[in-house]
């Protein structure tokens, strides 16, 4: 990427992207199929003198497991989790118009989300640019309805809507590598030759997923959405097999985890263990496979897509078999989150949100129950709408609003979650 800083030296429209209009503008570009998988979707402007914004829907997320590794020499941990969004998420409005500088503006409805460089979608936008070198005066909206710092993904999800938005206001070819993600985005957008659009998709796709991996471990995984593995450090990311949809209840406690003491402490357990780097590269490489098997099954025979992701197509059935893939699979018998070894000691009131939201061996009980991430956030996936609510209620029953909210969601498919993106 060029440039020093945070910021190009110099902002210009390289030869390589040419604006021109779209859906309803004149223009005598040449218009040439694509090669297959070479699609670009470009969103039509609108030329009305006035400054548009688009808005754009941040999902939450959550691990369905999360195995970590001992500590490497870089300081970071390998791990093994895999990452499924929600239908949860907040609102990021981007305004944007290419200008001589660039200058970012960034507000929220909460005074708790940093409003300069440190907020990840400002990060976002800044390297962007830099990378397409060009210049524009952005202004980014942040309309906060998930948990703060809650393991949901929130920040890192907001980055990649700010990405999104930009990516329309600025009328940037993007490549998103959904199934059917074009299909999905019919009205009001165009498909052109790279070369005769803005920039080639596929450059651009593999530049923002450097860019989100530089900003932050889960936020290349809001590039994909759906159903997620994610390794190394959780930046590596492929798309599995969608889950059908579950209900999911989710307990966001006021009390915090930090995620640095977490793995401070999983460091220390891994010496008192005497966990070595060797060992835990093997465990994870093993889990890995053990992710892929489960999921290669996890869609009877005849419903997966056949797209070279394997995830389902865009006109298949999402709704899924009457038993869960997490029990038919056996997943739910075996994944497990490492951080509740070192957290649950930490907060025992978290371990028994856990306890409530599994329910176990009740008729209600929960298909899977986990802390996401390092907490503090909690979840339970059930197969029933009456199970989640019965888990609200219990919830609610043990612990009062003002320390325990709870949250009635679902799990979000990959082809809804890009369908879903973009507010009308």
């Amino acid at each position: 990427m060029g440039g020093s800083g945070p910021w190009p030296n110099s902002c210009f429209t390289p030869s390589a992207i040419r604006l021109y209009r779209v859906k309803g503008g004149n223009t005598t570009a040449p218009v040439t199929p694509l090669p297959p998988g070479r699609e670009v979707a470009v969103r039509a402007p609108l030329y009305n003198g006035t400054r548009m914004s688009t808005a754009v829907r941040s999902h939450a997320k959550i691990n369905l497991g999360l195995y970590i590794g001992a500590p490497r020499a870089d300081g970071f941990h390998g791990l093994v989790t895999v990452y499924q969004t929600l239908e949860l998420y907040d609102v990021v409005t981007v305004t944007a118009r290419r200008a001589a500088t660039t200058a970012i503006r960034l507000t929220s409805n909460d005074t708790r989300v940093p409003a300069d460089s440190r907020n990840t979608a400002w990060k976002m936008i800044a390297l962007a640019l830099e990378s397409l070198s060009t210049c524009a005066d952005v202004h980014i909206h942040i309309e906060k309805r998930l948990p703060i710092q809650g393991g949901l993904g929130a920040g890192s999800a907001n980055a990649i809507a700010a990405l999104v938005g930009l990516e329309a206001e600025l009328v940037i070819a993007s490549h998103l590598r959904a199934p059917s993600f074009a299909r999905s985005l019919r009205g009001g957008w165009d498909f052109r030759n790279p070369s005769n659009a803005m920039i080639d998709a596929v450059r651009w796709q593999s530049d923002r997923l450097k860019i989100a991996a530089q900003i932050g471990s889960d936020v290349p995984l809001f590039l994909i959405g759906g159903t997620v593995l994610g390794l190394d450090r959780g930046q590596q990311v492929g798309p599995l097999p969608d889950l059908e949809p579950l209900w999911c209840t989710i307990a966001t406690p006021t009390l915090g985890v930090s995620t640095p003491q977490a793995f401070r402490d999983w460091d220390a357990l891994c010496t008192a263990e005497g966990l070595t780097q060797d060992a835990s590269q093997a465990k994870l490489k093993e889990l890995s496979r053990a992710y892929a098997s489960a999921f290669a099954g996890s869609l009877p025979q005849g419903q997966q897509g056949t797209g070279s992701s394997g995830v389902l197509a865009i006109d298949e059935n999402l709704a899924g078999p009457q038993e869960s893939a997490l029990v038919r699979t056996g997943i739910s018998s075996w994944i497990q989150n490492d951080f509740e070894r070192v957290v649950f000691p930490q907060h025992p009131s978290l371990a028994e949100i856990k306890r409530i939201l599994a329910a176990a061996n009740t008729p209600e009980a929960a298909l899977h129950a986990s802390l996401s991430g390092s907490g503090s956030a909690l979840f339970g996936l059930y197969q029933a709408r009456g199970d989640a609510e019965a888990a609200i209620s219990r919830l609610r029953n043990r612990f009062p609003e003002t320390e325990v909210r709870s949250i009635l969601t679902r799990t979000l498919p990959r082809e809804a979650y890009w369908r879903e993106m973009l507010l009308k």
